[in-house]
């Protein structure tokens, strides 16, 4: 009889399909982490991270299965670091801030730009003409915004999903270049007359001088010479890392004033100020002693919480050090100075995040819970911190 029961139990649990393991892996997550949200809420973002097709699980074998496990864990990522809970113009803005912070699109878009008639526009005003025409002649796209209006009727949800979606699509590779950057060129040929790519079919073709004028149109820039060249591409650079600093400085002084009020926000803008501790004090009317402890908490929540939890990809962008592209800004020498200070653990959870798991994933995988993971790699990330500044 105990055989018996024990038969049924198994061919029950072999019943249960993939998606249904999914959705109730999803369902106890998301209860843990957003319980803020509302069942409806989480009940459709789980049907977003699944997809229409949930089929599909089925027909995936263990390799397929965990790749596709990965994706939902980036694409939960993309929703909940910079669009779950944040108003519609802000997210857009990150979504904005997101892809124009792509150096590869950036250049393109630059090069257009300066070619083109019209230079006045700046790369973030084509960039949102781009995702317009994305949203309007996608396919891919336009399903998935009937999908989103399937899953939800809450315009906020809706455009919530919408933008986190836009993001993962148009960050997607194609030949070692991002999605969108493709896209970019297709927005090129449909243009209007004039546009870098759209030769009108009625004219004759004009020759383009080896000289183009800058924004200011007084300085030319010589297109065979490889030194203009360069020092153009170095200025583009340079104006990448202002905006981006600007972003950071503007993401952490909102992060500060949701977390620790607004007197770390103005000792963050006299800092920034190059203003001394004492002079601070002054200005904050604040003794010392409480000025130096301020500076202590917003040193911690700027590195083990913003940096690390809340903005990390913000963040790495701006300093380069991203894992997967910089190594964590580290030379192959610093690279292996990191790896010889880690423990074992360190070093396979190093190993782990370099593949790109996510902290979750780490967790499930080495069976410790994902606070000791952070844990773990908080101590990665200083150690790595403290050789870049060595150096």
């Amino acid at each position: 009889m105990q055989t018996l029961r024990q038969g049924f139990e198994e061919r029950n649990l072999a019943m249960v399909t993939e998606a249904e393991k999914l959705g109730q892996y999803w369902r106890n997550r998301l209860a843990a982490e957003c319980p803020e949200h509302s069942v409806a809420v989480r009940e459709s973002i789980i049907l977003w991270l699944l997809g229409r097709d949930v089929e599909r699980f089925d027909l995936l074998n263990p390799n397929e299965l965990a790749i596709a496990k990965q994706a939902m864990e980036y694409r939960w990522k993309i929703l909940t670091q910079r669009y779950l809970g944040v108003g519609r113009e802000r997210a857009y803005r990150h979504l904005i801030t997101r892809l124009g912070s792509l150096v590869t699109l950036r250049y393109k878009i630059q090069t257009w730009i300066s070619l083109s008639r019209d230079r006045q526009r700046s790369v973030m005003d084509v960039l949102q003409e781009v995702l317009q025409e994305l949203l309007q002649t996608d396919n891919y796209m336009q399903q998935q915004m009937a999908y989103i209006a399937e899953i939800t009727e809450e315009a906020r949800l809706k455009d919530t999903l919408l933008l986190a979606t836009t993001e993962e699509y148009c960050l997607r590779p194609v030949r070692n270049q991002p999605l969108i950057a493709y896209r970019f060129v297709n927005y090129l040929r449909r243009s209007q007359r004039g546009g870098l790519t759209q030769v009108p079919s009625s004219d004759l073709v004009r020759l383009v001088s080896e000289e183009v004028l800058t924004d200011d149109n007084d300085n030319r820039v010589n297109l065979a010479d490889n030194q203009a060249i360069a020092e153009y591409q170095e200025a583009q650079q340079l104006e990448e890392q202002q905006l981006l600093r600007q972003t950071v400085q503007q993401e952490f002084a909102n992060y500060l004033q949701e977390n620790l009020g607004s007197e770390a926000v103005e000792w963050l803008e006299l800092y920034l100020q190059g203003k001394t501790q004492d002079e601070i004090a002054k200005k904050l009317n604040k003794p010392i002693k409480e000025v130096y402890r301020l500076r202590e908490k917003i040193s911690y929540h700027a590195v083990r919480v913003f940096a690390l939890k809340d903005k990390p990809e913000l963040v790495d962008n701006w300093l380069s050090i991203s894992l997967q592209e910089n190594n964590l800004g580290l030379t192959p020498n610093q690279w292996q100075q990191l790896y010889q200070k880690l423990t074992p653990k360190g070093q396979q959870i190093l190993d782990l995040r370099k593949t790109g798991d996510s902290i979750e994933a780490i967790a499930e995988k080495l069976g410790i819970k994902p606070h000791q993971v952070m844990g773990e790699w908080t101590k990665v990330y200083l150690a790595a911190q403290a050789i870049r500044t060595q150096s």
